[in-house]
């Protein structure tokens, strides 16, 4: 099969959720002997220089780009106050897109394109003018539902109001296209079960995030215990909101139960008030080097989210790397995980508290739940399943 991928950020290099899920697909689909094809919007948001991308990728993937910028315009925003369009999917659309899209799928025939996340949507249009290809949506999150959550959580009652605004034609616009698109490859059973209860009437399935087991080692033991760690993109608003509650809400009891325990926050795009924070036994570290290296130096990892929909990539690589994590239910979504065995589940600051207690009161509790989730992994999220997946739903569109 010949596939064309369009993305909304580079699969490459894979240092975030998004990326990471779509480099997944790219790479289970080349090692099945498939032909790929990669056009990737280039944003401010997450920009990547073209050069940087190995010779090897480039010429597996003929990756190409288009810039696109995301950056939000004041002026913009406030004139689709009076519009139905959603402002979160207009922010993706662009002229330099549509034409470079129509050059590639004029140049060579292709049986599926794969969109890569709902904002990549606009450009069917462009797509059924130019090709016969099948496409498919590779549904990562329920957007909307995240930006509810969001709103939930919002405690400015203007901002709060703004959200709502926002979120609403965001839902609008995801369910009116639903049934679009040849068919829909969500990231966990639960997001299908969502679309399925919400109309969707075409070809529905789910294919998970798949890790190369090969790139994850387990690593030594001889990592900082206790110690508790985050890594994540910050410029993503789920991840931002879950740490502020989390050193506003269950770092004070933590800290006060355990006073020498260190809490370390590594990843993209540190905010301003995260940078400057001088809190005591936390260090914010933004953006590290090699983030298996960081992952591995450190004890329990903490994903406290309220906000978001299918699967948390760091978590699948944490428990890839046989790590001790506590996180949400939320955050834990689309993980067919067993609490108090491969992972921690804690809602609230006095079960953050009690997870840590418990992580803590003994070291062969951090390697045993690192260890459960190791298996879960290599059972549930092996590359192999992702190949298997995508196959068999490729093939089930290519026949209607």
């Amino acid at each position: 099969m010949r596939v064309l991928f369009l993305c909304n950020k580079s699969p490459f290099p894979p240092r975030e959720g998004g990326p990471l899920a779509m480099n997944a697909n790219i790479k289970s689909l080349l090692k099945a002997g498939h032909e790929v094809k990669v056009l990737a919007l280039n944003t401010n948001k997450y920009k990547v220089n073209p050069k940087d991308i190995p010779d090897s990728y480039q010429k597996e993937t003929g990756i190409e780009f288009v810039h696109v910028d995301l950056s939000i315009k004041p002026v913009d925003a406030f004139l689709n106050l009076f519009s139905k369009k959603s402002f979160h999917v207009e922010r993706f659309i662009s002229e330099d897109v549509k034409q470079k899209l129509e050059e590639v799928l004029k140049q060579d025939d292709y049986d599926i394109v794969q969109l890569e996340m709902l904002y990549m949507t606009p450009y069917m249009d462009v797509i059924r003018k130019n090709s016969k290809a099948k496409v498919i949506l590779r549904s990562h999150n329920i957007e909307h539902l995240i930006w509810q959550r969001v709103t939930d959580t919002t405690k400015n009652p203007l901002k709060a109001a703004y959200l709502k605004h926002l979120t609403g034609k965001l839902k609008m616009y995801e369910l009116e296209n639903l049934n679009r698109y040849d068919g829909i490859a969500c990231i966990s059973s639960k997001d299908a079960d969502f679309f399925r209860n919400n109309g969707c009437k075409i070809p529905i399935t789910t294919v998970p995030f798949g890790v190369d087991i090969a790139e994850y080692s387990t690593g030594e033991k001889n990592y900082e215990f206790p110690s508790l760690f985050h890594i994540g993109s910050m410029n993503w608003m789920p991840n931002e909101e879950g740490i502020r509650w989390f050193l506003e809400e269950a770092w004070p009891l933590i800290h006060k139960e355990f006073p020498t325990i260190k809490l370390y926050l590594a990843g993209r795009e540190m905010p301003a008030w995260l940078s400057s924070l001088n809190q005591d036994h936390v260090e914010v570290l933004g953006e590290v080097e090699d983030a298996q290296e960081f992952i591995h130096s450190k004890a329990i990892m903490v994903v406290p989210l309220f906000s978001g929909s299918g699967i948390r990539i760091k978590i699948i690589e944490g428990m890839a790397m046989g790590k001790a994590i506590i996180s949400t239910s939320i955050g834990a979504e689309g993980i067919p995980y067993t609490d108090n065995k491969d992972i921690l589940i804690a809602n609230t600051p006095a079960e953050f508290l009690a997870a840590v207690k418990k992580c803590t009161s003994n070291r062969e509790v951090c390697d045993e739940l690192g260890h459960n989730a190791r298996k879960l992994i290599e059972k549930e999220h092996s590359l192999e399943a992702v190949i298997e997946s995508l196959e068999k739903f490729y093939h089930k569109i290519l026949e209607n």
